[in-house]
């Protein structure tokens, strides 16, 4: 018990034992600056001086921008790119939906796989009478024979705009009509029999939305018009024009000829949609 108690006065003592730091000038040996320092004072400024250095760091590293040179810090930069970026990437992704929902229907129009149903514009979906109020309007029976003889002119005016602006439809060859347009065949065209590589025209002005090859109706042409109109040119031995050209009225956009699985000899298969429903192209166009 007295060794212990004699080490820790001789510890206590080596602490508190009274030290002479002198700075002298080495030509004349004049002293500059002299101070007392003891080991205990040395340990405690050192101390105090280690956790200044900290605090101020800390506080440099989490309220300045000087933490975006530190690394694993994000800076308030990158953090606004990253923002933007998610922004544009879901906008993107949006619009490739919408983009693969589009393609989806021109392929529908390649392969013809459209069902009856699609093409019945009339039919309208009934709510119940929990879900709408349904109002009984009171009429004259001329007032109704004029609404009927309105609705029957307008259910089969494809081009109600397009007659103000004078939309016409050019032949985009001329020929004989070897199966013409049948819904209950889904035949949505008509097959015009010409040579082999006669020039096949657009029936109007548009833009090209597809100019590939198909393995059943071969080279194919889709040309997008104005008024909702599409217009389809299957069955061509070469297509001169792609994808986005912008295209005129009777321009050549194609050569006719006897390419895929479906053909049986040289033609062209036509095809006219209108706001997404097929028309009988013989309705608009005279092609002898």
């Amino acid at each position: 018990m007295a060794k212990k108690e004699k080490k820790e006065k001789k510890f206590a003592k080596k602490l508190l034992h009274k030290y002479r730091l002198v700075i002298l000038n080495e030509d004349t040996f004049e002293e500059r600056f002299a101070i007392k320092l003891t080991r205990l004072n040395v340990f405690v400024l050192t101390s105090l001086s280690a956790i200044i250095l900290v605090f101020f760091t800390t506080i440099l590293i989490a309220f300045t921008p000087l933490r975006e040179y530190i690394p694993g810090y994000s800076s308030a930069k990158l953090k606004k790119q990253a923002s933007m970026l998610n922004y544009k990437t879901d906008s993107l992704v949006q619009e490739l939906e919408l983009n693969k929902r589009y393609y989806a229907s021109i392929r529908n129009v390649l392969t013809g796989d459209v069902s009856e149903v699609e093409f019945n514009r009339d039919s309208i979906i009934k709510a119940t009478q929990d879900e709408i109020e349904i109002l009984e309007l009171t009429t004259n029976r001329e007032d109704s024979l004029l609404r009927e003889k309105v609705e029957k002119e307008d259910k089969y005016n494809l081009f109600e705009e397009a007659n103000q602006n004078n939309f016409i439809l050019f032949p985009p060859v001329n020929g004989t009509i070897s199966e013409g347009y049948n819904i209950e065949e889904k035949h949505f065209a008509v097959d015009i029999v010409v040579a082999s590589d006669t020039p096949v025209k657009a029936t109007a002005d548009g833009t090209v939305i597809f100019a590939e090859w198909t393995i059943e109706t071969g080279y194919v042409v889709i040309i997008e018009h104005s008024q909702e109109l599409i217009s389809v040119y299957k069955h061509n031995s070469t297509i001169t024009k792609s994808q986005g050209d912008l295209v005129k009225a009777g321009e050549v956009i194609a050569m006719s000829g006897n390419t895929g699985e479906l053909s049986t000899g040289p033609h062209l298969h036509f095809e006219l949609w209108s706001k997404g429903y097929p028309v009988n192209p013989t309705n608009f166009i005279d092609f002898q």
